[in-house]
């Protein structure tokens, strides 16, 4: 497969890179940008810096002593795309305590999608999910899709610290929010692998394409996970 076949728009970035925008749904664009980082991976042109991706687009990042944009572009138009795609992605089983006091939203969600917080916790916990992006701070993965009955909008106004670890959704996206910070989702959870984390570098690594489940613990198994650590 030709790999020009899926792509929509290529832009400039700089002197020393080009963003590749993808077309169709979000779940697919994906899959098709992690064709293409595995593709170009296995070439090994000695001219690329860098792939970085994002929900639908790829920044390629090259040296610019080396060859230029144009040159680039040919590249890519010419790069073949096997149809048949291998993930050596990771699977993440992610422990949550959904009673955690300071991350209880499940009554503005119920506002808003009218499920009780059972129900939330039950769907939350029933379907395995994506990384589709890791970004706004280091460690924060964007996780998808959520299912329709989950869906609910950002906080009018975010708050001005979300406590460490925080388990969160808004609209079709999941995620934990690795250090405290201000945020602007709705709160479910807790999960313990974050708890006093201070070093970036100690952090969970996600990458784009990993999968993601999360499971229930309560407040005494959230401890004895934390003291295992």
């Amino acid at each position: 497969m030709k790999a020009f076949k899926h792509i929509k728009h290529i832009a400039y970035a700089g002197m020393d890179g080009l963003i590749l925008y993808f077309a169709g749904e979000i779940g697919p664009a994906n899959q098709r940008i992690q064709q293409y980082m595995q593709a170009i991976s296995y070439d090994k042109p000695d001219w690329l810096k860098s792939l970085i991706p994002s929900y639908d687009t790829l920044l390629v990042c090259f040296d610019c002593f080396k060859v230029d944009s144009h040159f680039v572009y040919q590249y890519l138009a010419n790069l073949e795309i096997e149809s048949s795609f291998t993930s050596d992605s990771s699977h993440h089983h992610i422990p949550v305590w959904y009673d955690c006091p300071q991350t209880s939203d499940f009554e503005q969600i119920k506002n808003q999608t009218g499920l009780e917080k059972n129900e939330v916790i039950e769907l939350h916990t029933a379907y395995t999910l994506q990384v589709f992006a890791v970004g706004f701070a280091p460690g924060f993965a964007y996780m998808g899709e959520l299912v329709d009955e989950l869906v609910c909008p950002r906080l009018a106004t975010p708050r001005k610290q979300v406590p460490q670890g925080a388990v969160a959704i808004a609209e079709k996206q999941a995620a934990i929010y690795p250090f405290s910070s201000p945020g602007g989702w709705n709160l479910i959870g807790l999960c313990p692998w974050y708890h006093n984390l201070s070093d970036p570098g100690d952090l969970p690594e996600f990458s784009v394409g990993d999968r993601v489940s999360f499971y229930s613990v309560n407040e005494k198994q959230y401890g004895e996970i934390v003291n295992d650590k």
